[in-house]
Order: C-alpha cells, then sequence, then structure tokens
C-alpha cells in the first residue's frame, strides 16, 4: 500500500477539523452566516462550523469608550461654546449590531457627535454649566433610544469639558463679582438692624431702670481712665459723674509723677555712676 495515499486523507481530515473547530472567550461572540443568511450566534466556548459553507463574524461584548471630539456648540441664549464628552457603550445583541448597522462603531460615534449638538443647542448656558447631571441622563437617554434597534446600549455619557470664550469668561466672572457684593451688602444691612433693634431693646431698659444707665457710665469712664492720655468732659449738672472724673484725673496725675520722678531718680543714678568711673580712671 501506497504511504502516500493514507497520509493525504489524513492530512485532509485535519484540516478540515481545524477550520471547522472555533473557540472564543467569555467576552465574545460570534454571529455565523450560512450561504449568507443568518444561522445563530455562538460563544463563548468551543463549537463547530462547515467550513466553506459557513462565515463567522467576531463581536467583543466589553464595554466601548467614545471620545466626541470638542463641537462648537451655539446655547439657546446665543453663546458659542466649545463641548466634549465621553460616551460608553456595549452590544446586547450581536445578531442585530451586524445585521441592521453597517459598522456600528461608525453609527453610534457620528450619532453621538450630532446628538450632542442638537441637544445642548436647545439649553441655555446657565443650565449647561449647573446641570450637567440632568444632561448626561438626557444625552443617554436620547442616545439609548436610537441605538437600541442596533443591539447597542448606551452606558453613560459625561461632558468632560465646556470651554467658554474669553469675553464670556470675563462677563461671569463680573456677574459673580456683583452677586458675592450684593450678598454682602445685604448681609451687613441684616446686621445693622439686629444691631439697632437690640439697642433700641437696652435703651427701653435703660428708661425703666435708671440705675442701669448711670452703671454703665460708670463702667465707661472706668475703661477710659485707662488711657492715660484722654481727657473726660462730663456734664457739671451730674456731681457724681463729676467726682469720680476727677478721681479719675487725679490717679493719672499722680501716676505721671511718679513716672517722672522715677525717671529723675535714674537720671541721677546714672550720672553718679559716670562720676565715680571718671574718678578712677584719673587715678589709674
Amino acid at each position: 500500500m501506497d504511504p502516500f495515499s493514507t497520509i493525504l486523507p489524513l492530512f485532509v481530515v485535519l484540516a478540515i477539523l481545524s477550520q471547522a473547530i472555533k473557540i472564543v472567550r467569555e467576552y465574545e461572540r460570534v454571529v455565523i452566516f450560512r450561504l449568507g443568511r443568518f444561522s445563530g450566534v455562538k460563544g463563548p466556548g468551543i463549537f463547530f462550523i462547515i467550513p466553506i459553507i459557513d462565515r463567522v463574524i467576531l463581536l467583543d461584548l466589553r464595554v466601548f469608550t467614545i471620545d466626541v471630539a470638542k463641537q462648537v456648540v451655539i446655547t439657546r441664549d446665543n453663546v458659542s461654546v466649545e463641548v466634549d464628552a465621553v460616551i460608553y457603550y456595549r452590544v446586547v445583541d450581536p445578531a442585530s449590531a451586524i445585521i441592521q448597522v453597517e459598522n456600528y462603531r461608525v453609527a453610534t460615534s457620528l450619532l453621538s457627535q450630532t446628538t450632542l449638538r442638537d441637544v445642548l443647542g436647545q439649553i441655555e448656558l446657565d443650565d449647561l454649566l449647573s446641570k450637567r447631571d440632568e444632561l448626561n441622563k438626557r444625552l443617554q437617554e436620547i442616545l439609548d433610544q436610537h441605538t437600541d434597534p442596533w443591539g447597542i446600549k448606551v452606558t453613560a455619557v459625561t461632558l468632560r469639558d465646556v470651554a467658554l470664550p474669553e469675553s464670556m469668561r470675563r462677563a461671569i466672572a463680573k456677574q459673580a463679582e456683583s452677586e458675592r457684593e450684593k450678598r454682602s451688602r445685604i448681609i451687613l444691612a441684616d446686621g445693622e438692624f439686629q444691631a439697632s433693634k437690640t439697642m433700641t431693646d437696652a435703651a427701653r431698659l435703660y428708661e425703666e431702670v435708671p440705675a442701669a444707665l448711670k452703671l454703665r457710665e460708670l463702667q465707661t469712664l472706668v475703661d477710659i481712665a485707662r488711657e492715660k492720655t484722654l481727657i473726660v468732659v462730663t456734664p457739671s449738672g451730674d456731681p457724681a459723674t463729676g467726682s469720680v472724673t476727677g478721681l479719675t484725673a487725679a490717679l493719672n496725675r499722680e501716676l505721671s509723677e511718679r513716672e517722672m520722678g522715677r525717671a529723675g531718680e535714674e537720671r541721677t543714678e546714672s550720672v553718679i555712676k559716670e562720676s565715680v568711673l571718671d574718678r578712677a580712671r584719673f587715678r589709674r
């Protein structure tokens, strides 16, 4: 028997088996077309196909990201801004992703760009800057609704950056500064109102109890007496206040005289020490 005649069929069988046996990973699926007609989806693991008759297309089911380039958007209040975003999506129906759309990745990317411009063009600049979470959710719902027939699930949309013109930045900064100044004036006016209300209550209390007003006046004079450079002038018709003021002035004069005496004594001591030192030098 010719050995070549036995090896050739074995080689053909191995070649057919190598083309018939397919293995895909856990996150992959295979769409099979048999003679041009959709046959089914296989995977994960090992499966068999008919070589030459079956055609397979491999798909990845993991989450993909689309980095949407900066889009020039004119908002509802006619402000031009540049906005870029990130789209997260994955394939949930491999058959629809292959049959219903030519290239689901390119289609999803272009749809994301057009939807971003359309949606952001219908809102005002303040909402674009302050309501990003709501806009992200709205964009996700719109994209998910349009890509659902393609077997695509949009999981998240994130507005990454909003670039404003320099003139608009200055205008916003001026607006924020004016807003802070307005709040500061309101807080100051409210403080004055509360202070005047408290002073009114205190005046009513002093009117009911005159002794309290006198005690407050004496306490004020005591505080003034601590400053030696001040002169207190009180009404002459009030003997109690005048006597307190006189005592305060006398105390200030006595303190001044004591300080002047101490200064004179120190000068005298310094002169005596200098004379003693001169005599000692002369003797040497």
